[in-house]
């Protein structure tokens, strides 16, 4: 595990791949291209991002943004009970609102 200036670190990607909110790494990293998630409210969208204990991560997933609060620094990708000591969500994860605009285009396509 990475040190930054005395305080453990760990990349984003493997951070969410071992909190199992994405599948694979890979799923995780695109996460972070795809501007889905954000530290401390500024997206990141590099996957080497780090990670430290007492951040505030945001990640949407389809259409719910979850917030979390990182708690540990995983060093493996255990089970879900392990996972879950990962992070803290203060929360249930919030429906993202959709564009207006979206409506309109299902309604096309529907008809």
């Amino acid at each position: 595990m990475p040190v930054d200036g005395g305080v453990p670190t760990l990349r984003l990607d493997k951070f969410l791949w071992f909190a199992r909110l994405a599948r694979t790494r890979s799923a995780a990293a695109r996460l972070c291209v795809d501007g889905r998630v954000a530290i401390a409210g500024i997206t990141a969208f590099k996957p080497h991002q780090p990670v430290r204990i007492g951040d505030w991560i945001t990640v949407e997933q389809g259409r719910r943004r979850r917030r979390l609060h990182v708690t540990a620094l995983g060093d493996r990708r255990g089970g879900a009970t392990d996972a879950r000591r990962l992070y803290d969500e203060p929360a249930p994860p919030q429906p993202i609102a959709r564009e207006p605009w979206t409506t309109l285009l299902e309604e096309e396509a529907g008809a």
